[in-house]
C-alpha cells in the first residue's frame, strides 16, 4: 500500500494519490492530470476511482479531465449531481482497491454532500482518515460557503458539522491518521494548522472544534465566529466544478503562445490586462505601465482570484523565461482560463516597441524611520484587518488588500502613502493596482512590517492573538 500527499503551498491543498496492488485511486486532484496519471504509470497501476470531498471552491479540480484519461469513476457524497456522469456514494459504502478499502463517510456541514474517507490496510485495520473540508489540522472547514437562500443558513450548515464531528469523526480509534484537504493559508477554515497531519487523538486534545464538553450551540458560535465573507472566486469555482469545463491541454497550448507586439497592443486594446508574475523587486524596478502585479512566488493563485473580479478575463502574461506553462497552470487552477499568451523577454520587447516603462519608489524601514523623525507620513499597512488589530504600526492606516477593489476610494490621490504589508509581497499588488486606478503617489516600504519591528525605530502596538487569519 502507498499513501501520498500531494501538497501545493499556493493553495494549502493536499490532493492524495493512493495506491495498492495495481489499482490506485485520487482523492481531490488539481486541475493538471500529469501528476496523477505519471504516478500510476509509474506503479504500472490503474486509477480506479476519483474521489471528490465535496464541491471545491477555492480550486476548479481536474476530475473530469482525468476521468476521461484514465476511464476512472468520478465519486462524490450523497445528493450530488453534475453536468457530467458520476457516482453519488452512500453513507458507509465500501470501495475496494487493490488489497485495501475506503469506507465513505457522509459528513455534512462544510457543504451537504461533504464526505470523508476511512481507509483499512489489508488486513482490514483502519488506518487514515481523508477528512476533505469536514476536519482540518487545527480547525474544521467554514459553514457558509454553501448557504442556499431560504433553504440552508450557515448557522444550519454549522450544526450538521457538528453532528458530523461527533458521530462520524470523534468516535474513530484516536490512533488514526487525519489527512485534510487544506492547511494555513487556506480560506477554507479560519485558524489551521501549519501541520499537514495528525493523529485524531491529538486532535481533540487541541482543537477547539473538538472539544469533548463543548454542546452544539457552543460550536455554532465558536465556528462562526471570526468569519468574513469569502473571495468573490469561490461560488464561481464551485459552479465550475459542477461542470465541464476547457480541458487543461487546451488551455495550456493556448496559454503559452508567444505574443508579437502588434497581438499584445491588439488584444489591450480588445480588453485584456497584464499580469505580471515575476518577483516584485523586479516589478518595483521595472514594468509595463498599468500591468498587474501578483507575483508566483506568493501565493498566486489566491490572490488573482480575489483581486481579478472577471474569472473570463483575457489575461496577458509576463513572466520569468520558463516559466509560462506553470503560470497559465495556476492561472487554470482557480478557473482562470483565458491567457491569450505570454510577452518574450518583456521589458526589453516592450522598450524596443517605442514604449515607456514604469517603477516604483522603494524605502528601507529604516529610511523610512529617518524620515519619519523630519516630518509627518501617512503609512499605509495593507495587511488582513486581523493582522492589523493584532499588531501594527501607531498611527498607520488600515486599508487590507483583500478588499481594494470596492475600497480604492477611500485613498486620497493628494496624499503620499508608505506602503507596506508583513514581508514586501502585498504591497506591491496593493501599489500595482491603485496606480491603474490613477493612484500614484505611493512609495513601497522594502521588507514590510517585518522589517519595521527589526528596524527598531517605529512605534509598535502590542501584540494581540489573532482568533482568526481570515
Amino acid at each position: 500500500m502507498k499513501i501520498e500527499q500531494i501538497f501545493t503551498s499556493c493553495l494549502a491543498e493536499m490532493a492524495y494519490y493512493i495506491e495498492s496492488n495495481g489499482e490506485a485511486v485520487v482523492i481531490d486532484p488539481l486541475r493538471e492530470t500529469s501528476p496523477y496519471t505519471e504516478r500510476a504509470d509509474n506503479d504500472n497501476a490503474k486509477i480506479k476511482y476519483i474521489f471528490l470531498t465535496h464541491f471545491h471552491a477555492d480550486f476548479v479540480s481536474g476530475h473530469v479531465d482525468l476521468a476521461k484519461k484514465t476511464g476512472a469513476t468520478i465519486v462524490y457524497g450523497p445528493g450530488a449531481t453534475a453536468e457530467y456522469e458520476l457516482y453519488a456514494g452512500t453513507d458507509g459504502e465500501i470501495f475496494n482497491v487493490g488489497d485495501i478499502t475506503l469506507e465513505l463517510l457522509h459528513t455534512p456541514g462544510h457543504t451537504m454532500e461533504s464526505i470523508s474517507l476511512l481507509l483499512r490496510d489489508e488486513e482490514g485495520v483502519e488506518q487514515c482518515l481523508f477528512s476533505g473540508d469536514a476536519l482540518f489540522i487545527g480547525d474544521v472547514g467554514r459553514p457558509d460557503l454553501a448557504i442556499k437562500q431560504g433553504e440552508l443558513t450557515e448557522e444550519d450548515l454549522a450544526r450538521h458539522l457538528f453532528k458530523s464531528l461527533r458521530n462520524k469523526i470523534m468516535p474513530l480509534p484516536d490512533e488514526i491518521i487525519v489527512y485534510p484537504n487544506h492547511g494555513a493559508g487556506s480560506a477554507c477554515g479560519k485558524n489551521m494548522s501549519k501541520e499537514t497531519y495528525d493523529s485524531l487523538g491529538h486532535q481533540k486534545e487541541v482543537n477547539y472544534a473538538l472539544r469533548a464538553d463543548m454542546t452544539e450551540d457552543e460550536f455554532v458560535k465558536e465556528v462562526l465566529t471570526g468569519l468574513v465573507a469569502p473571495p468573490q472566486y469561490f461560488p464561481k469555482n464551485a459552479g465550475m466544478n459542477k461542470g465541464i469545463n476547457m480541458d487543461i491541454d487546451s488551455i495550456i497550448e493556448k496559454g503559452t503562445k508567444k505574443l508579437s507586439m502588434d497581438e499584445v497592443t491588439a488584444h489591450l486594446a480588445d480588453g485584456a490586462i497584464i499580469l505580471d508574475t515575476r518577483h516584485q523587486n523586479e516589478f518595483i524596478k521595472e514594468h509595463i505601465p498599468g500591468s498587474i502585479f501578483i507575483g508566483l512566488a506568493g501565493q498566486f493563485a489566491p490572490w488573482v482570484g480575489a483581486l481579478i473580479e472577471d474569472i473570463n478575463q483575457k489575461i496577458i502574461i509576463v513572466t520569468d523565461f520558463g516559466k509560462e506553462e506553470e503560470t497559465v497552470i495556476r492561472l487554470s487552477r482557480i478557473g482562470y482560463d483565458n491567457s491569450l499568451g505570454y510577452i518574450h523577454n518583456p521589458i526589453t520587447s516592450w522598450k524596443e516597441a517605442g514604449n515607456e516603462t514604469a517603477s516604483i519608489d522603494q524605502v528601507t524601514p529604516s529610511e523610512l524611520g529617518e524620515i519619519i523623525a523630519k516630518e509627518d507620513v501617512n503609512i499605509l499597512d495593507v495587511r488582513k484587518a486581523s493582522e492589523f488589530y493584532s499588531e501594527k504600526v501607531i498611527g498607520a492606516e488600515n486599508e487590507p488588500l483583500d478588499t481594494i477593489n470596492s475600497n480604492i476610494g477611500n485613498l486620497d490621490k493628494d496624499k503620499k502613502y508608505y506602503v507596506h504589508c508583513a514581508g514586501g509581497y502585498r504591497s506591491v499588488i496593493f501599489e500595482s493596482i491603485a496606480k491603474r486606478n490613477g493612484i500614484h503617489n505611493l512609495v513601497d516600504v522594502g521588507e514590510g512590517f517585518d522589517g519595521m519591528k527589526e528596524a527598531k525605530c517605529f512605534e509598535i502596538s502590542e501584540y494581540v492573538c489573532p482568533t482568526t487569519m481570515l
